[in-house]
């Protein structure tokens, strides 16, 4: 059965969907013969390529917020990821556009790295505060999980896969996805958000029991 799902580099609920997701699959009997596939989500697409600002900033400016309530706001963040097993360092962490990111996730399944990759970036940003944003250090990352070092400077000087990411944008919107993370089971069952490990259970369950999986 195939689960596909919808994150951000960079939305700190959609790492936290990621671990509760796992936690679940790995209890769930069938485990092996599910194939999960990653597809783009920007939070942001028009934000400038090569510009970045402090995500408190963003959060100030999108929620009318000061600066101190955006903060508070991340270091509960750092509480609620640490509950589930991560690392976050919100503080002096920057936001910037992502599509490039995305961009290298797509060659990463070209190669079958592709979960490998989703999970280098998330943790490079939310834990060893290492920039997702710039060329240098996504060449690097994406070469730390496997990638051929050519490709990856061949996908980066050039709009390579931008098609593809805009693809996944276009299917979640067709799919109702207003917002990430969001998981499809089986194209039939849409879980949204960072739900709880006993909720993608029950979802995994459900979507297996009804599927022809379960009757072949």
């Amino acid at each position: 059965m195939r689960v596909d799902v919808w994150s951000d580099i960079i939305c700190p609920w959609c790492y936290i969907g990621r671990r509760r997701f796992e936690q679940a699959l790995a209890g769930f009997e069938h485990r092996d013969q599910i194939e999960v596939v990653h597809h783009s989500f920007q939070l942001d697409p028009t934000y400038p390529a090569g510009r970045t600002e402090l995500s408190t900033e963003m959060l100030s400016r999108k929620y009318g917020m000061d600066v101190a309530e955006a903060a508070a706001m991340e270091s509960k963040m750092e509480a609620t990821a640490a509950g589930e097993g991560l690392e976050y360092h919100m503080d002096g962490l920057h936001i910037g556009n992502t599509a490039d990111a995305h961009r290298l996730v797509h060659l990463a399944a070209s190669a079958g790295l592709q979960d490998a990759m989703v999970e280098r970036l998330f943790r490079a940003h939310f834990t060893d505060r290492r920039s997702v944003f710039s060329p240098s250090s996504l060449a690097a990352l994406a070469v730390e999980v496997g990638l051929d070092p050519a490709e990856v400077e061949a996908v980066l000087s050039s709009d390579r896969y931008a098609a593809e990411v805009e693809e996944d944008a276009a299917t979640a919107s067709r799919l109702g996805a207003n917002g990430v993370p969001f998981f499809v089971l089986d194209m039939r069952y849409g879980v949204s958000g960072a739900q709880p490990t006993e909720l993608f259970s029950q979802a995994l369950t459900e979507a297996w029991d009804t599927s022809s999986y379960a009757r072949s």
